[in-house]
């Protein structure tokens, strides 16, 4: 039972870590177009990311898979950049104006892009163990659960903001997308100088 903890723990740090919020700004810009009411969108939204990050942790710790770190490093700041930009394009728009075909396509290839970035962390922790399927399952749930508190944080944020300060839903989207540009932006340059 201290295996399941330590290794749950680690996938919640690694999602929570104030020095590697990469995660945590993803998860930000992702629901921050969304409220309670449409929490199924949500659902599906988180799902769909969870499905491919964990696919793609699975398939990369078994060596099915082999990307080179550094691009992944650096697309990692993109799927960012490109739904803050997306939140940004649509701030205006009614949730049922959106094509969630696309939107939950590129959710799912950006959670592909995003467990690539986990596998290198976890094959770090792991270097030592003999058998990885539960030390990923139990890392996995972790982060799994840091998502959660991340989404219902940035939710609940939302809703205060909208009905007990009068900002505007548009104005949210707005400004969560501009601050998380500008928290990327640097990022996404170091990254590429490092290419």
């Amino acid at each position: 039972m201290s295996q399941f903890w330590l290794y749950f723990q680690l996938g919640l740090d690694h999602v929570l870590d104030w020095q590697a919020y990469d995660h945590v700004l993803f998860l930000i810009v992702l629901v921050a177009s969304y409220g309670f009411s449409t929490w199924k969108n949500v659902l599906w939204l988180v799902t769909l990311f969870t499905l491919g990050h964990t696919l793609a942790l699975f398939l990369s710790v078994y060596e099915i898979v082999r990307v080179n770190s550094d691009y992944v490093e650096f697309l990692i700041p993109v799927t960012i950049l490109a739904t803050a930009i997306f939140d940004i394009a649509t701030a205006s728009k009614k949730v049922r104006n959106t094509n969630f075909n696309v939107l939950y396509f590129t959710t799912i290839f950006f959670g592909l892009i995003h467990g690539l970035g986990f596998s290198s962390y976890f094959k770090m922790i792991a270097a030592g163990t003999d058998s990885k399927f539960l030390p990923l399952v139990e890392f996995a749930l972790g982060i799994e659960t840091a998502q959660i508190i991340v989404v219902l944080a940035v939710m609940i944020i939302g809703f205060l903001l909208q009905n007990v300060l009068k900002v505007s839903k548009r104005d949210w989207i707005l400004v969560t997308a501009s601050i998380v540009i500008g928290i990327i932006l640097p990022i996404l340059q170091e990254t590429y100088l490092a290419l």
